[in-house]
């Protein structure tokens, strides 16, 4: 099992905000094109955005926290007992104080559709060099840009080929499970994901031997970016939809390029000067 905090660097009670300075260290520190005569680096780098991927997600570091993983048939804990899934806090599903209003003066109770429907992906932050001469008359560069794609072995299911994922039978396909409680105000609906499939709403008996069961294999691609004339270190380049994919039919994130321009033999950049 694979210690995402060991791999950045961090804490287990690291905020997200020393998750994201560490990622940003280790990426330009491990990117490939920065480091091409180390046949490790790409690994470890993969490691890096798998590690990231997961410990800048609320909900999915909260459940690997608890189950030290993602993927699979998640059972409950040992001792049963009802989980109040302290990892995610309990969630009711509304806001009490509007709906125990709404019971008294008319109205009914109302959920929220949570994580359920499409999410967004995840954004990734890239350095980008570039020379003092790219700097000055800007212009396109190709780049080298990982990302998350369908497995083309399941098409994405993540069950073996000749197989199909089966609905969970603990939640019917829904992804979440509920709790009612009855109280002085009425009955109360506590709705959290639900532990045995994930949130998926199916469990995969027979894991994709391509991609473990996840659906998602990590591909390498190549991008034509455009420099901007004049653009100096530190500067962060946003390139729409070059992002993680998006979960449930979401639309992908963003990719950012921290711009470092590099140091020439000759001449020396101060703003809008250059020196010789």
């Amino acid at each position: 099992m694979k210690d995402y905090y060991e791999i950045l660097g961090v804490p287990r009670n690291a905020s997200q905000e020393e998750i994201k300075k560490a990622y940003r260290k280790l990426v330009r520190q491990y990117h490939p094109d920065l480091n091409k005569d180390n046949p490790e680096a790409e690994k470890k780098f993969k490691e890096i955005n798998e590690a990231y991927e997961v410990l800048s997600d609320p909900e999915k570091r909260a459940k690997y926290d608890k189950y030290g993983r993602l993927d699979g048939d998640f059972g409950p804990p040992p001792g049963g007992g009802f989980d109040f899934d302290f990892g995610r806090g309990f969630d009711f599903g509304f806001d009490p104080f509007e709906d125990i209003f709404e019971r008294f003066f008319g109205g009914g109770f109302r959920r929220r559709s949570g994580d359920i429907g499409p999410q967004k992906g995840a954004d990734l932050e890239m350095p980008l060099e570039v020379t003092l001469e790219e700097a000055f008359r800007g212009g396109e560069k190709e780049i080298s840009v990982p990302r998350w794609k369908i497995c083309s072995t399941c098409g994405g299911l993540g069950s073996a080929p000749g197989s199909s994922p089966r609905t969970c039978p603990y939640c019917h396909g829904t992804g979440r499970v509920e709790d009612r409680r009855s109280s002085i105000f009425g009955e109360f609906i506590s709705v959290r994901t639900c532990h045995h499939c994930g949130g998926k709403g199916t469990i995969i008996d027979r894991p994709c031997p391509t991609c473990n069961g996840s659906g998602r294999v990590r591909e390498w691609r190549k991008i034509v970016v455009t420099i901007p004339r004049g653009v100096e270190s530190g500067v962060r380049l946003r390139i729409p939809g070059e992002g993680e994919l998006g979960e449930r039919g979401g639309p992908p994130g963003d990719l950012f390029l921290v711009v470092n321009v590099k140091p020439h033999p000759l001449f020396e950049r101060r703003g809008r000067d250059v020196i010789l």
